[in-house]
């Protein structure tokens, strides 16, 4: 299971979360990381199209999460008294997509619509054996400090379980046939 390595609240996320009974749902937006994760490690020598769908996976798979392909946070999930937790999973885009998916918390924190966000991203060592331009735990920071640090955000680095297999790069270019 990749470990966890740093887990960074913001703003009373915390506090926020033990009031309004949100807890379990952060539990198991955590847990989607539930699953063996090995890396060759040598730099940019990994794929992340395999990791981020082993990711959603597990939110699909704990049933009750709302997935949005685009245009907002990736997946919501309310508890019984109506409070809401928002995921934002940048592993596979460009670094500078994690200031999209901040500003899409921030947007949604702002208006009530949900009532505390996450972000889970590589760590800094993982992010070095992922594709150029993968984001990380640093950019993830960087983002937050500048346009939401003011805002119940959680944001979660995750690790590698060891050396292995390279994961598959997704072939963007083809060329002629």
């Amino acid at each position: 299971m990749p470990q966890i390595t740093r887990t960074i609240d913001y703003n009373g996320f915390d506090t926020r979360v033990r009031r309004l009974g949100l807890g379990a749902l952060v539990a198991e937006a955590t847990s989607t990381l539930d699953f063996e994760l090995l890396v060759e490690e040598r730099r940019h020598a990994n794929g992340t199209q395999g990791l981020r769908r082993l990711i959603d996976g597990g939110f699909h798979g704990l049933g009750g999460w709302t997935c949005i392909k685009s245009g907002g946070v990736d997946w919501t999930k309310s508890n019984a008294q109506g409070a809401t937790v928002a995921v934002e999973v940048q592993v596979s885009g460009r670094s500078d997509l994690l200031a999209v998916d901040v500003l899409h918390l921030s947007e949604r924190l702002v208006e009530g619509t949900i009532d505390a966000g996450v972000i889970i991203v590589p760590d800094d060592e993982l992010s070095e054996y992922l594709t150029d331009r993968t984001p990380n735990l640093a950019t993830a920071i960087r983002h937050v400090d500048r346009r939401a640090k003011d805002l119940p955000i959680r944001i979660i680095a995750f690790r590698h379980d060891g050396p292995g297999p390279a994961l598959p790069k997704m072939r963007t270019n083809l060329g002629r046939l």
